[in-house]
């Protein structure tokens, strides 16, 4: 009875592990490196983990969004992958850059040339994207995955607000604050070269300072040594005649 009672309490305790391990906790996910700030430039990784412990990942279509379209998305090179951009029309156009716009990106496609994300691995697939839009906190991909053995999983359930998190969960893209450098690189504008310049300024004119002070202070010791001399030699020369008084005496 005792060794009954065991055997179910590990059967229950094994069951517990498998579905706390399970593939729930695991979906595929969009997160920048670095920031992405609103109506600046971005790189984005795609993480795609296999789910299965018979098949292989073997392709990867995100849908990006049309509410806030992307006028430039740009898929780094993979191996063992190729990478498909589709674009398509916008119904109203986008001004970037001083130019219009009139068709963004609607698909990225990444299609396995070799084995593709095999059981127990996962994948990033890397975009550069932006202009991100300045008017959302987030954007919402769409991304469908599917497997080695034909089986399709759709990553489209958006969250709502005050819910559970849905099975399928699609990728969000959390965008902070705009940056006063939209490109995100390390070009500087005229207040960086302003400020440079004036920050050489100031050095030159504490060099300046220093200057002035250890030509200061060098005149002072050349001071000090010649009253040092003076003193020193007036006092030899009381020492001689003190001399010559008490021989004379």
């Amino acid at each position: 009875m005792k060794a009954s009672r065991l055997a179910a309490a590990a059967a229950v305790a094994g069951s517990a592990v498998l579905v706390l391990s399970g593939p729930a906790f695991a979906h595929v996910s969009v997160s920048p490196e670095g920031t992405a700030a609103k109506g600046g430039y971005a790189t984005v990784d795609f993480k795609v983990p296999n789910e299965r412990d018979n098949a292989s990942t073997t392709k990867l279509e995100v849908a990006f969004p049309t509410d806030h379209p992307l006028a430039s998305v740009m898929p780094e090179p993979i191996p063992g992958w190729t990478a498909q951009v589709t674009k398509a029309k916008l119904a109203k156009p986008l001004t970037v850059h001083g130019q219009q716009i009139s068709e963004a990106v609607s698909k990225v496609t990444w299609t396995a040339s070799g084995k593709g994300i095999e059981p127990g691995f996962f994948q990033k697939f890397p975009l550069s994207v932006g202009p991100l839009p300045e008017d959302a906190d987030e954007l919402v991909f769409k991304a469908i995955q599917t497997y080695s053995n034909k089986e399709v999983v759709r990553w489209i359930e958006v969250q709502q607000d005050g819910q559970e998190e849905p099975e399928n969960p699609a990728p969000v893209l959390e965008l902070s604050a705009a940056s006063d450098d939209h490109h995100g690189g390390g070009a500087k504008g005229a207040s960086d070269d302003s400020d440079d310049a004036k920050t050489a300024q100031t050095g030159a004119q504490a060099a300046d300072t220093d200057s002035d002070d250890d030509g200061g202070s060098d005149t002072t010791a050349r001071v000090l040594g010649v009253a040092g001399i003076v003193v020193g030699a007036a006092g030899v020369a009381y020492g001689v005649f003190a001399g010559r008084r008490r021989s004379d005496a």
